[in-house]
């Protein structure tokens, strides 16, 4: 599966309502680190088909649920369980850290 793009009209029902794991990138074109990210996220979403749902959401268009999670610098990264946040990446980290995270929630 591939990841979803995520607005602040589909935020609640995509994430919040959902049961099971997500993983949800806020990023912006703009920014040099979210386009180191952004494949590494691409990556994950097609190697956790059927675990764990990936979206996407562009600050810039959604300032909403990016204020809604207290994003303030980006790439953030947020961990989702059934509709909770459970935790929190900030900044450009490696894959292997972001898979060894989502493993701890699946």
């Amino acid at each position: 599966m591939a990841e979803i793009t995520l607005t602040d009209a589909t935020f609640e029902n995509e994430i919040l309502k959902s049961s099971g794991v997500a993983l949800v990138d806020f990023w912006a074109p703009w920014c040099g680190p979210c386009r180191v990210v952004g494949p590494v996220v691409e990556e994950i979403a097609t190697e956790f088909t059927g675990k764990a749902k990936v979206g996407k959401v562009n600050v810039d268009e959604n300032p909403d649920t990016a204020g809604q999670f207290g994003v303030m610098s980006i790439p953030t990264l947020i961990i989702f369980k059934d509709g909770k946040e459970v935790d929190k990446i900030i900044g450009a980290v490696p894959k292997e850290v972001l898979v060894e995270k989502l493993n701890l929630y699946i």
